[in-house]
């Protein structure tokens, strides 16, 4: 598509009428999540209290006054301590050109000055924390947006380009620029799908569908190995995406690893919610999914015992569906590992600021209104968490370089996006994140309030050092809320990278000496803590083979009840 010449002029007018900045179609849900009023308090407080904002406006000409002068030393190779600091690992100012040219030299002065002065403003006005974290990151978004790198004229690195391809890199930018203004809603493309295809080079393990409901498709990978663990492993992902970002790609899939050693992996593919689904419930999802993935892997392999593996919100339903299970008296959930999974949301990290009890309001009136919650929606709020890398590092190499996206397994599995039931969602949001009723054991799921304390199975915990949507620190407080013997361990990446983690000369992760005897604090826990090469993969492949039982044939694949109904990865996945 993003070959194909774009279509009539007055289209492209029409739609640029919307598209005024790169986030402009992310505005919406901003103004939902209260930044745009924000935004108004601190203009409010700052016109009411001038003496603030005037202290700012002062050190703003401070600065501006030394850029000239700093410029000057610079150019005449006597460099002076800049006005305003310079992040040497800031890579919007990477080209060489922004030390070397006088005019670039000055202007990333001139920017860093006026960012300065609006971040005092913010900080300065004295608003209370929600109000002034809102307004922080509104600013913040709007000044990455106003970065003169975001512009061709503002960008050496662009203009060299432009200049050694004789032009045809702005005329592939802007051809770039008006096919994301037509088919991607103005945003720049983060990556190019068209090598990828689920079935083919993603979600590519072999295995069959053995069961299906209206909610979810379960399937049973074929083994690997003459003999596998007597215990087999649920995958139990999030349905806030596809399932096969826990078996991306051959050799960087969890899921094929799990089976090349020597373990029987069943996976929950959860079906893509329309309209039709706006009433489903997390109870719903508990039972229908979890519940009833279990029942049919007990009568296809006999097993006493199934371990799970839960990921992100997938996670958080895996231990509240152990908890669930425990209180009834059902004790067949062997081992848990949640990967990236938050049980105590007491701090969910900048996320929170989209997740406060008025944003949540009005957006469960959108909810309401429109029947399930667009995955655009959400795929935008995690981009403005990391707008530098998410946002604007692809408006200059789509529409300023002319350069085509990359090609990357883990950015193709994020476009593919799902819609949330509006009922489950404005549950979740509501119970979990504003009202923390799980950590409180107050959260009430299927008629009985869950009990996290009630789990006594070996608990297996991995989270990622630079994850924003899952931060390590609250991820450990899942070692405080269970009662089984916990290995908390601390990976590499950040939320997706982090679980995507094969091994390699890149990788490290950190475990405590011992796990008999967890810290309360997640600083204490990583001050004794030890770093080791490689992946939390080859750990959790030990930890695992200790608990998942005897070696024996593996179980078929599917049964007389529950027989195969077609090859992996099933229909769900492909909606």
């Amino acid at each position: 598509m993003a070959e194909e010449l774009p279509a009539a002029p007055r289209e492209i007018g029409e739609r640029a009428a919307n598209v005024l900045a790169p986030e402009s179609a992310l505005f919406e849900d901003l103004d939902a999540a209260g930044f745009g009023d924000a935004m108004r308090q601190v203009l409010r407080a700052g016109a009411t209290h001038p003496l603030v904002p005037g202290q700012a406006a002062l050190r703003l000409a401070a600065d501006l006054a030394q850029v000239p002068a700093a410029t000057m030393a610079q150019w005449m190779g006597r460099p002076v301590d800049p006005p305003v600091p310079v992040d040497p690992k800031d890579r919007r100012f990477a080209d060489v050109a922004w030390q070397e040219n006088p005019l670039f030299y000055a202007l990333r002065l001139v920017y860093l000055a006026s960012c300065r002065f609006a971040r005092d403003v913010v900080d300065s006005v004295g608003l209370d924390d929600e109000t002034t974290r809102k307004a922080a990151m509104a600013t913040n978004l709007m000044l990455d947006a106003l970065a003169p790198t975001n512009f061709l004229v503002g960008n050496p690195a662009a203009l060299k380009r432009a200049f050694d391809t004789g032009g045809m890199s702005v005329a592939k930018g802007a051809r770039n620029f008006a096919d994301d203004l037509l088919h991607n809603q103005g945003r720049p493309r983060q990556v190019d799908t068209t090598p990828f295809e689920v079935g083919r080079n993603l979600a590519a393990t072999p295995a069959k569908v053995v069961y299906r409901n209206d909610l979810m498709e379960l399937l049973q990978y074929e083994p690997q190995t003459d003999q596998v663990h007597a215990v087999p492993l649920l995958c139990s992902p999030p349905w806030i995406n596809k399932y096969y970002v826990m078996d991306l790609a051959p050799g960087r899939s969890f899921i094929e690893w799990a089976v090349q050693h020597g373990r029987t992996v069943f996976a929950i593919s959860y079906k893509n919610a329309d309209k039709t689904m706006s009433g489903v419930t997390m109870d719903d999802y508990l039972v229908h999914g979890p519940q009833t993935a279990l029942d049919v892997i007990q009568e296809i392999t006999g097993a006493e015992t199934i371990d799970i593996a839960g990921l992100c919100l997938g996670g958080a339903l895996t231990a509240i569906t152990n908890a669930y299970l425990m209180q009834s008296g059902d004790g067949r959930i062997g081992t848990l590992t949640l990967f990236n999974t938050m049980l105590d949301y007491a701090e969910p990290g900048a996320l929170g600021m989209f997740t406060d009890r008025s944003t949540v309001d009005k957006l469960d009136r959108k909810m309401q209104r429109e029947g399930v919650l667009e995955g655009a929606s959400m795929a935008g709020t995690f981009d403005v968490l990391r707008a530098n890398d998410l946002i604007f590092n692809y408006v200059v190499s789509n529409w300023l370089m002319g350069q085509d996206p990359p090609v990357f397994d883990i950015l193709a599995w994020n476009a593919d996006s799902t819609r949330m039931p509006a009922a489950m969602h404005a549950f979740y949001l509501r119970h979990f994140y504003v009202e923390n009723e799980l950590a409180a054991g107050t959260l009430e799921i299927a008629g009985r309030a869950i009990d996290l304390s009630v789990i006594k199975a070996p608990t297996y915990v991995v989270s990622a050092i630079n994850d924003h949507i899952v931060p390590w620190q609250s991820s450990y407080r899942t070692t405080g809320l269970v009662s089984g013997p916990v290995r908390f361990v601390l990976s590499s990446g950040g939320h997706i990278a982090g679980i995507v983690n094969p091994p390699g000369p890149k990788a490290w992760y950190e475990v405590a000496p011992a796990d008999d005897a967890l810290p309360a604090s997640a600083e204490a826990w990583r001050s004794a803590a030890e770093r080791r090469a490689g992946s939390w993969w080859e750990d959790w492949a030990h930890w695992s083979a200790e608990h998942s039982g005897r070696m024996q044939e593996p179980p078929r694949v599917g049964s007389t009840r529950y027989p195969v109904l077609s090859d992996g990865p099933g229909n769900y996945v492909r909606t």
